[in-house]
């Protein structure tokens, strides 16, 4: 997406058009991801709310906020490419 489509649409491009159920089924799908890094993830009010293990939490409105709250809340960068992540994705 350019910058300017991404500054004129209040919604992250790879939520477009979707509904609750969609966002449902992305929130269980990224808590299966990030729970691998010690984290929660779970849709809440039309927004995503990222949670850690020790109290920590975020409301963020789209995918791309979430992925930088993530970090924030793990204390370090998070790599949807490890190859120890994807191996216990797959498994």
């Amino acid at each position: 997406m350019c910058s300017l489509c991404g500054v004129m649409s209040k919604e992250h491009w790879a939520e477009l058009g979707d509904g609750r159920r969609a966002r449902v089924f992305r929130a269980a799908l990224l808590d299966r991801v990030l729970s691998q890094f010690g984290l929660s993830v779970a849709a809440w009010a039309g927004s995503y709310v990222v949670r850690d293990a020790k109290g920590g939490a975020a409301v963020v409105s789209d995918l791309g906020a979430l992925w930088v709250e993530a970090e924030r809340l793990a204390g370090r960068p998070l790599d949807p490419l490890d190859p120890g992540l994807l191996a216990t994705l797959s498994a």
